[in-house]
């Protein structure tokens, strides 16, 4: 909150909820949920380094591996996959059975079962293509600017 000029705190009197069989590994931060529960699902795993923040609802049995953030009220789904230094943004809903790939930045929710990657994340195909675009891109850029000589050398 923001009041007069100066920030507020707000007072989280939430808790924080974690299932069966879950593993968090080292220096790993979980915010308790500002008014309900910040809940880790049954069976999930959190590699070292992660941040939970308040009010995130991680599903059962997923994978959340080193350095990645999820913002607060995030949800996830069941058996999600977040690779290394993914960030979610907050408020998104992150369908079941879904792979976010190395350092994705997620800004939007994602449907069951779809795999993302690439900043801003989007659907794997889409990113592999652009990214694919991007290493040719040097080449082009050549060929256009010999085009642009010849071109213009013609007139």
């Amino acid at each position: 909150m923001f009041d007069a000029g100066i920030h507020l705190k707000v007072t989280q009197v939430g808790n924080v909820i974690i299932g069966d069989d879950v593993e968090i590994g080292s220096n790993v931060s979980v915010d308790r949920g500002a008014l309900g529960s910040t809940i880790i699902g049954k069976g999930t795993k959190v590699d070292n380094l992660v941040q939970i923040a308040h009010n995130v609802v991680i599903g059962e049995h997923c994978l959340v591996i080193s350095q990645v953030g999820i913002a607060g009220s995030a949800k996830l789904g069941n058996y999600v996959v977040l690779a290394g230094q993914v960030g979610i943004a907050g408020h998104l809903k992150i369908g079941n059975q879904v792979t976010v790939g190395s350092k994705a930045g997620v800004m939007n929710d994602i449907p069951d079962g779809e795999q993302w990657l690439g900043i801003p994340a989007q659907p794997d195909k889409q990113a592999k293509r652009v990214l694919i675009a991007l290493q040719r891109l040097p080449e082009l850029l050549r060929r256009f600017a010999e085009w642009e000589k010849k071109k213009l050398g013609d007139k």
